[in-house]
């Protein structure tokens, strides 16, 4: 009425007040406008009356988690023909309005306003996007550690299982990088962390000597209930969505190395934890001192070298340096590496091997440098060694491995590939070498004998001429005549 007073024609004034040009008319003459009262009458027949309380309502009393189709389903079963598809949808209708009314009571979620320096929380997840490190698929978990007060996190990559070396390094790790320690330390029932055969909140003696290091308490949600521990299960569902983002933008899943994926790894999570710097800040006033050094990390196992240069840890037969058979040795094992120790020296370090997951062979972790010195002594033992095709480093030498084989006789051809390998090793040109070899079987031509080889990366070796003195036997005779006097004098004595 205040736009058509204001001299705008009826169409304007309509059209500003939302309503038709023809009901602004009838307000305009005085007409009072029907307004549609609230109906207390069905319009049709209802197709579930006869059923809905009787039959249907105590079902959902009994089990609430009952859908639409469910019960629609049901009544197809007992009540053939007589209740068609298109009653489904005033099915499910009924079913969400009796939930909503006379349903159960639901869980309440209670959000949490943690104070700063108060708590972190720990937990491993898989990614979502399959990683390859060159080409081959790379199994590992993902550990994250996040701040509930700052939302700032650390994310590392971890081989094997939930294993407590595992735990271990990427909570120090987290503690390091932040500068300082909280007060409380959350996971899920981790049997890394928690002995989950007894009721009550027991921690294994490893993860509670680490937890006293840093001054933490040590705490747990209840089982099956991830939401308790929503500060690290909803930082898991942002971080991967951010990683599969990073590696649609890359255009590859495939790395050089694990050290390039953590890298990136660290990329992503540097970009997440800039929006919470300001209450990073906070949160580093509060948090406690850090002790002076790290804690404990692996788990230690005392082991003897066999004959073989070999020694098997957690299912997995590795090979050493042969210097150290016979040698009882403590091995550290950590997650991805394992450290050998004479004494208190540490002599070697190598990365740790899984076996495949469900089988029952045991796995293999061989480098030929450890035995080629003594293989190239007794070529012979090549071919039929126990751990032959793991022996071989690479796809290019088992494949120079089999043309060998068929193109000098067999004693040549052990003599062959366990030469090529002591001078891939003695040169350091392992992949040079093969690449060099293996480009001569693609043009078809044949490999060159080991002679050929050595003379090129040893040079020709040519035997130094001796001069032989043939010693006057008088100076024999003298020696033993000394020899005897000698023993004379003594028996007098």
């Amino acid at each position: 009425m205040n736009t058509r007073k204001s001299g705008k024609s009826q169409e304007t004034a309509a059209a500003k007040a939302s309503i038709s040009e023809r009901s602004g008319r009838r307000i305009e003459k005085g007409e009072r406008l029907s307004i549609p009262g609230e109906r207390h009458w069905r319009t049709r027949e209802d197709p579930l009356e006869a059923i809905w309380k009787k039959e249907l309502v105590p079902l959902l009393e009994k089990e609430a988690q009952l859908t639409g189709l469910t019960l629609w389903e049901y009544l197809e079963d007992e009540h053939a023909g007589k209740f068609p598809f298109s009653v489904l949808r005033t099915l499910q209708r009924r079913v969400k309005q009796w939930k909503a009314t006379e349903g159960p009571e639901k869980v309440v979620i209670f959000r949490q306003s943690v104070p700063a320096g108060q708590q972190g929380l720990s937990d491993f997840s898989h990614p979502n996007t399959e990683i390859t490190i060159q080409n081959k698929v790379f199994t590992h978990l993902l550990y994250q550690f996040r701040f509930a007060y700052s939302g700032c996190r650390y994310v590392q990559i971890i081989l094997g299982g939930e294993s407590y070396s595992a735990l271990a390094d990427g909570l120090q790790s987290a503690l390091t990088l932040a500068g300082g320690s909280p007060v409380e330390h959350r996971t899920d029932s981790l049997s890394a962390a928690f002995i989950n055969s007894v009721e009550e909140q027991k921690l294994t003696q490893s993860y509670d000597a680490l937890c006293a290091h840093y001054n933490l308490r040590a705490t747990r949600n209840n089982r099956g209930v991830s939401h308790e521990n929503g500060a690290i299960e909803c930082a898991h569902g942002s971080f991967k969505r951010r990683l599969d983002q990073a590696l649609k933008l890359r255009g590859s899943a495939d790395f050089a190395a694990i050290k390039d994926y953590q890298a990136f790894l660290n990329k992503v999570t540097e970009r997440l934890n800039k929006r919470c710097q300001g209450r990073f800040k906070d949160e580093q006033l509060a948090l406690q001192a850090l002790p002076g050094e790290r804690f404990m990390d692996y788990s230690e196992l005392s082991l003897k070298v066999t004959r073989s240069s070999t020694l098997e840890v957690k299912k997995v037969l590795y090979t050493v340096p042969s210097r150290m058979i016979g040698e009882n040795v403590r091995v550290h094992v950590y997650h991805d590496r394992l450290a050998f120790f004479v004494g208190q020296t540490l002599t070697s370090t190598l990365p740790r091997v899984y076996p495949n997951a469900g089988s029952h062979e045991r796995g293999r972790s061989i480098d030929y440098r450890h035995v080629i010195h003594s293989l190239s002594a007794k070529p012979q033992a090549f071919r039929f060694l126990q751990f032959r095709d793991e022996l071989l480093p690479t796809e290019t030498y088992r494949k120079l491995w089999l043309n060998c084989d068929q193109q000098f006789q067999s004693r040549e051809a052990c003599k062959w590939i366990v030469g090529v390998l002591r001078i891939a090793m003695d040169h350091d040109c392992e992949e040079r070498l093969g690449n060099e070899l293996i480009a001569l079987i693609d043009n078809n031509k044949p490999l060159p004998t080991l002679k050929v080889l050595q003379e090129r990366y040893l040079g020709k070796q040519t035997v130094p001429t001796i001069p032989a003195r043939q010693h006057d036997l008088n100076s024999y005779d003298q020696l033993l005549q000394g020899s005897w006097h000698r023993m004379e004098a003594v028996g007098h004595a």
